[in-house]
């Protein structure tokens, strides 16, 4: 009698929490209707993009370079290697990106980036994750890309780290937020060569306070928003191995995208 008083107790307990839940959705429709979160167009749901912004991303697919992921343009094998990667051989062994760094990705990373669109984080998380394929379920440790401490103060969050909060609690891994720190504040890498960008950020990344246990013979992915020529993330694999991790893999939301070679 007790347990069917209890259950009947919790059922209705649970039906009053989804109608406070309906009723709290529909009133922030009605004091924030539903944006897109690229063009601002009215759109059914909360945390979406419109059908125009959305058949206008590109999401990257098919054959890609074993390294760096770099799409090939014909189908090759699944160890194939782009010309780049085997002239010169990145710290990381994999990378990984959900989108290719058009107009479209644009507007979000920088709107994301830059303009306070923190709310941003789940969708391109999710993207994220399944562009990752198996990485995520043999990591150990999500790694993000550090911001040096005075453009933290002036930007007020890394979004990398915003990813990595979002990928960490969709896929389960954890999240080593002090995993690396920038040691020195370096000019923007927009607009820079390969070689002035790996000048740029050569000796700007350390292993952060108490990380040198926890990233010892693990598996780590760096996550980051943007991989352009992967100047930013081999530095920061390569003090990652430098410090004992058995393998770092990258993962980002968007990649400028070369040719293959």
């Amino acid at each position: 009698m007790t347990i069917a008083h209890e259950d009947r107790t919790a059922g209705r307990t649970g039906a009053s929490r989804r109608r406070f839940s309906r009723w709290a959705e529909a009133a922030l429709d009605l004091l924030m209707p539903p944006q897109c979160l690229s063009c601002g167009a009215s759109i059914e749901r909360h945390g979406g993009l419109c059908p125009p912004c959305w058949s206008g991303l590109s999401f990257i697919a098919g054959s890609l370079c074993a390294r760096c992921g770099t799409p090939f343009e014909l189908a090759r094998g699944d160890d194939a290697v782009c010309g780049a990667c085997v002239r010169d051989p990145p710290a990381f062994v994999s990378a990984r990106a959900a989108l290719r760094y058009d107009d479209t990705a644009r507007r979000l990373v920088v709107a994301f980036k830059r303009g306070d669109r923190t709310e941003m984080a789940p969708l391109l998380a999710r993207w994220m994750g399944a562009a990752a394929g198996g990485m995520l379920a043999a990591a150990d440790w999500l790694v993000p890309v550090p911001l040096h401490r005075w453009r933290l103060f002036w930007r007020r969050y890394n979004q990398s780290s915003l990813l990595a909060n979002a990928l960490g609690r969709q896929s389960g891994v954890g999240v080593l937020h002090q995993g690396l720190v920038r040691t020195r504040s370096t000019p923007s890498q927009a607009g820079r060569s390969r070689q002035a960008r790996l000048r740029n950020v050569a000796g700007a990344f350390a292993l952060g306070k108490g990380a040198a246990k926890a990233v010892s013979g693990s598996h780590v992915v760096l996550v980051d928003d943007v991989m352009t020529t992967g100047a930013t993330v081999s530095a920061c694999a390569r003090r990652l191995v430098g410090a004992g991790a058995a393998r770092v893999d990258v993962l980002t939301a968007a990649r400028v995208v070369r040719d293959a070679g």
